[in-house]
């Protein structure tokens, strides 16, 4: 699973258009379809689409596969006064996903993307208790995210951020305090190197993004205000969830995992002893086998 450079990533895209903002995203048709919905791919904070690059091509052989990067990330606009917020970016996927003619999903979300795929849950479960048109979801998979605002504590650059003070520690947010924040969230045995440190760095950056970013973490309030809305959504939900949880990740690895136990009935939970918080790129081989194994016990049930 290479490594795939992100003006590569970029080349390969297109953009459409989100109340006169233009939305990056990716889209992959399979060799052979064979009716299975497609599948969403929803990153995290503070990154982009491009974190599924080591995915990118074998999810594409299963699925028709498409991949957005939310407002204010990655490759799209990041208008620096806009009113960010996980219900707008579902707003913004749901869009995309009506242009793109797709009606039914299997989501697979990490990070900031967990919560943007449980407000998405959270629509579908209103949809079908009111006989509503609109997306239905198939499937979730959720990678580490902070699932549940009481064990989800803002570390380092993180609480910086989204504190009083943010606005300004962005304006002036160097390569070397952004790489080192980068560095620590990934395991221990994982040596990331220096060429994806700049990946992310050139990301982030992409039209004028440290402008926004602390904008972005206001998220973290909005976890707190729908707490209820989103955690007992996750709690009764029919649709099948699978959480893969990389323990290694300092914010949202063994707590995490525990308090998912303690909250969800029949958890269906993989534990990756070896893994930080991007697991999709440190164990891409242990996500997408624990990944279509679930995918293919919901086939034969």
């Amino acid at each position: 699973m290479e490594f795939t450079a992100p003006e590569l990533w970029k080349e390969k895209g297109m953009y459409f258009n989100y109340i006169s903002h233009q939305i990056f995203y990716r889209i992959s048709e399979p060799a052979k379809s064979d009716g299975k919905p497609p599948l969403l791919l929803l990153h995290g904070f503070p990154t982009s689409s491009w974190d599924w690059h080591k995915l990118w091509t074998l999810l594409s052989e299963k699925f028709r596969v498409i991949a957005p990067d939310m407002m204010g990330f990655g490759f799209s606009d990041k208008p620096k006064e806009y009113q960010y917020s996980i219900l707008d970016q579902a707003d913004m996927i749901e869009l995309l996903l009506q242009k793109s003619k797709i009606n039914k999903v299997h989501i697979l979300a990490h990070d900031y993307g967990d919560t943007v795929a449980q407000e998405l849950l959270a629509r579908h479960q209103d949809r079908i208790q009111f006989r509503e048109d609109g997306v239905l979801i198939n499937s979730v998979t959720l990678l580490n995210g902070g699932l549940f605002p009481e064990v989800h504590h803002a570390k380092g650059l993180h609480k910086i951020l989204s504190g009083p003070m943010g606005k300004y520690v962005a304006k002036f947010l160097s390569e070397k305090k952004f790489k080192d924040n980068m560095f620590a969230m990934f395991g221990d045995n994982y040596g990331v190197s220096e060429k994806e440190l700049d990946a992310f760095w050139q990301i982030v950056n992409f039209n004028h993004g440290h402008r926004v970013i602390h904008k972005l973490l206001q998220y973290l309030s909005e976890k707190k205000s729908y707490r209820s809305r989103w955690v007992e959504t996750l709690r009764k939900t029919e649709v099948p969830v699978r959480f893969i949880d990389g323990l290694q990740d300092s914010m949202f690895g063994k707590e995490m995992a525990t308090r998912y136990r303690e909250l969800i009935t029949d958890p269906d939970i993989v534990e990756l002893s070896e893994s930080g918080h991007y697991p999709q790129i440190e164990q891409p081989e242990e996500v997408l086998k624990h990944f279509l194994v679930f995918h293919e016990k919901m086939e034969t049930v």
